[in-house]
Formats: structure tokens, sequence, C-alpha cells
């Protein structure tokens, strides 16, 4: 093993650049949660309608709709065409996510994210095995079950278990039983299933990422030739299979990720002290230098630095 990869996590980067160049990612997706989620919370704490509704479905200011588009399809394979307002508002989002990468949702809006990074830093600190791995088409089957479930009860199903908007409701109204599938979600990640919920299962996610999968935003591994191998980016990486193809590829290949199992949520950027890599756009024709051929050959890290 590379003497790198056994320093802690993302060590090098705050020596050479600081504690606040190095998680800045990070903290501007917990700044951006936080905000999504105060916008909602304005109104029945304080009162201040800028937002009315949550994630599912809001009006902004009286006049911008927005409505989650995943929730405007089962509505509609379930039989409910919705009104005009509620069909532009999700049109609006999906637009959006489709240009500036679906999966965004996940790592810089969704509520739920926090809780997961939490679970997943708890199962690190307790020196757990990684567990149960679900293939990772796995939440396609659970994204079609939720859909033909919605057909044929004719109801928007997946709000009857939706963590996402438990969390919203209990956080307005008091979180009771709402509790239970948040906590749950928590304990499955740290005991059973290392990042298993976001990573494996979540149909929002996987509704999510094949909606932005031609996406403008992504990031690339421009500088892979620099890579000195300490395996920080595939321990952060929620998806760790992603950077693969960018970082390892031969030449010719893009360094482009252009999976769309990424969520752009940067910390590959953060970690990284040789800066490898860099948020970009899908077209971006800079050609990567190749890395040498002792580095093109090392195995595919997963087992070294567990993320």
């Amino acid at each position: 093993m590379n003497d790198k990869a056994r320093l802690p996590v993302g060590q090098e980067a705050v020596e050479k650049f600081g504690w606040l160049r190095a998680h800045r990612f990070l903290i501007l997706r917990r700044l951006s949660q936080l905000f999504f989620l105060s916008l909602f919370l304005l109104g029945p704490w304080f009162g201040i309608w800028w937002v009315k509704g949550n994630l599912s479905g809001s009006l902004t200011f009286g006049i911008l709709p927005l409505t989650d588009p995943f929730i405007t399809v089962q509505s509609m394979v379930a039989g409910h065409w919705p009104e005009l307002t509620a069909l532009i508002g999700a049109v609006i989002v999906a637009v959006a996510y489709a240009l500036i990468g679906g999966r965004v949702y996940c790592s810089w809006v969704c509520p739920i994210n926090p809780v997961t990074d939490a679970a997943h830093w708890a199962h690190e600190k307790l020196g757990m095995q990684k567990g149960w791995q679900p293939k990772r088409g796995t939440r396609l089957w659970v994204l079609a079950m939720v859909l033909a479930v919605s057909a044929l009860t004719g109801t928007i199903a997946w709000e009857f278990v939706n963590p996402i908007s438990m969390l919203h409701r209990g956080l307005i109204f008091g979180m009771g039983f709402a509790w239970t599938f948040v906590v749950a979600v928590f304990l499955f990640d740290v005991f059973l299933s290392r990042r298993g919920w976001c990573g494996h299962l979540c149909p929002v996610g996987a509704f999510y990422g094949l909606l932005g999968a031609k996406s403008l935003l992504r990031v690339s591994a421009a500088n892979r030739a620099a890579c000195d191998d300490c395996m920080d980016c595939f321990a952060v990486c929620p998806e760790m299979h992603v950077i693969t193809p960018a970082l390892r590829g031969k030449d010719g290949d893009t360094p482009i990720i252009l999976s769309h199992d990424c969520t752009n949520c940067g910390r590959c950027i953060d970690v990284c002290a040789m800066d490898v890599f860099a948020f970009t756009h899908r077209f971006d024709a800079t050609p990567a230098p190749a890395r040498d051929d002792r580095a093109r050959s090392k195995p595919t890290p997963g087992a070294s630095r567990a993320a």
C-alpha cells in the first residue's frame, strides 16, 4: 500500500491548502441544504411566507411554482393528471436538474444527505465492515416498483414512506412517528450497508440520476497525471465506481466523470492535495495527461481506504 494511503483522509490537502480549502465544497453543501430547508421553515416557524409548501411542491413569492418531477410522474401513472401549475413546476425543476446534474439534488438539496453522511462517519469510527452491498442497479428496480405500486393503487406510493418528506413534515409539525423512518435510514447505513441507502436503494436518487444522465455540469480528473495514489478521492466518494474510468483511464480516454451516479458533491476536489479534480462541463475537450504505465497498472482501489 502507498504510504500516503495510510494517512487520515484529506490530511495532505489540509496541510497543503488549509482546513477551509480542503472542506470548501462540503461546507457549501451544508449551507445549501440548510438554505433550502430554511426557506420552507420560515413560514411555519416565523410567519415569513416567501415559500409555501415543501420539496414535493411549492410556490415561491406567490409566483414561481416548483414541483418534484418524481412526484408528478407517480401521480400520472396513478391516473391523476396534475393541474397545469403543477406540470409547469415539474418541467422547471426537471429542466434545471437535467442541465446541472440530476443527483446534485442528492448532495446539495436533500435533507437526508446529512443523515447518511453522519451514518457513514459513525460507520467508519466504529470500524464496521461495509456489510451488505446490493447491486448498483437495485435502486432502479426500487424505482420501477414504486411506479408499479402507484399505478396499481392509484396513489403517490412513495410518499407513504419517503423519509425526505417525513423529515420535512416532522420539522414543521413535530417529528413523532416520522423519526422512525429517519432513524431507520441512519441505522441501516451504520450497521447493515455502508452508504447503502443513497447508493443502492433510494428511488429518488435513481430518478434524478436518470434525469441528469446527459447533464452539463461534471467533475473532471483533468490533472490525473499528477495523481499520487493516496486513495483519498475513493475514500470520500459516495459512488466510488464513478472515479475509476476518469482517473485510471488509458491514453485518449476522457478524464470527465460521465456516470449519472455521480452526485457532483465535490469532495474528491476537496481532499485531493494534487489538484487532480475540478468542476467542468461535459463538452470540455481539454485532454488529460496520461498516467505512466506503473500507475495505470495498479488495481482499482476500494479496500485500502474504506469509503
